[in-house]
């Protein structure tokens, strides 16, 4: 009896899950029209989702490329800046250290600018010792290397000490902030999502009135009148969920080309993550989440106002 029933049970969802989609079947138009918006309020967010984890990407490839480099007072010694090298180098948080006198500048700006004929009418060499350290790999972070920066600028010898990736760190900052904005931009589009649905099944609601006041007269429970709306915001988030993830798709195909153009501009073995094992999956589900509970909240606020008379 009990196996009975469990099977009497499944088959009735299944029968009004079908009917549901029958339903929206019967009005083609109407029914794509709100599954295209679901889908790109949706899409929306998670392209912008896609984009910040391949730019975190990019940035994760430097995250041991963090660099100082001390200039030093123009007329500090060689011997003075191998000196002081050498010492850097004992220091702990320093993993490796690297001295160019103002000559090897000079001829390597030589090589790399191409600039001789004007170089060799300045009176002087213009460029000071320059030492270029490695900190450790635990001092990559913002505080330790910031400190580290400000013990290198206290030094007498020390004209200027650079970090030379604060761009990265900013740009670490960013991907922050971005994350903060999509989270706020997902929730803005996730309660439009849960407006439209809801305001679908209000109509929806409306329409069957008569329909919803006879089932209620011949015995018909609340539970009951409520399965089929509840399947059909079912199949609008799933179905939205699902144009989303092809939305997605056909997006990255479409700036996949200049994204691997550019790459290789820049001599960059980097591809795009399409992440789109993960999105096929957390599309359909997140909206199927949304449809289910934009038309239990509709079902539930305009079901009770009507009564068999």
């Amino acid at each position: 009896m009990i196996k009975l029933n469990i099977h009497n049970y499944f088959l009735r969802h299944m029968q009004v899950m079908l009917y549901s989609l029958g339903q929206l079947w019967r009005t083609p138009a109407a029914s794509a029209m709100t599954v295209m918006v679901i889908g790109i309020a949706l899409a929306l967010p998670a392209g912008l989702y896609v984009l910040l984890k391949n730019v975190e990407q990019v940035s994760s490839q430097w995250e041991d490329a963090s660099q100082i480099s001390l200039f030093l007072q123009h007329n500090t010694p060689d011997n003075r800046g191998k000196q002081l090298a050498e010492q850097l180098l004992s220091w702990p948080d320093i993993n490796a250290v690297h001295y160019q006198s103002s000559q090897d500048s000079l001829a390597e700006f030589r090589q790399l600018s191409g600039l001789d004929s004007l170089l060799d009418t300045l009176p002087s060499n213009p460029l000071p010792p320059v030492i270029v350290i490695q900190p450790e790999q635990g001092q990559n972070e913002t505080e330790a290397l910031q400190a580290l920066l400000e013990r290198l600028q206290n030094m007498q010898e020390v004209e200027l000490a650079q970090l030379d990736m604060q761009w990265l760190q900013r740009l670490r900052s960013i991907n922050q902030t971005g994350e903060r904005g999509i989270s706020i931009l997902a929730v803005l589009l996730s309660l439009s999502v849960l407006l439209v649905i809801g305001n679908t099944i209000r109509l929806a609601i409306l329409s069957r009135q008569t329909e919803i006041r006879v089932i209620k007269l011949v015995g018909g429970t609340n539970a009951f009148v409520r399965r089929p709306f509840l399947y059909t915001g079912f199949w609008y988030g799933l179905l939205g969920g699902i144009i989303a993830w092809l939305t997605l798709l056909m997006t990255l195909l479409f700036i996949n080309g200049p994204v691997n153009r550019l790459a290789t501009l820049y001599d960059s073995q980097f591809m795009l993550n399409w992440l789109s094992g993960q999105m096929f999956i957390a599309l359909p589900l997140f909206g199927t989440i949304l449809g289910v509970l934009g038309a239990w909240l509709a079902v539930g606020r305009h079901l009770n106002t009507i009564e068999p008379t």
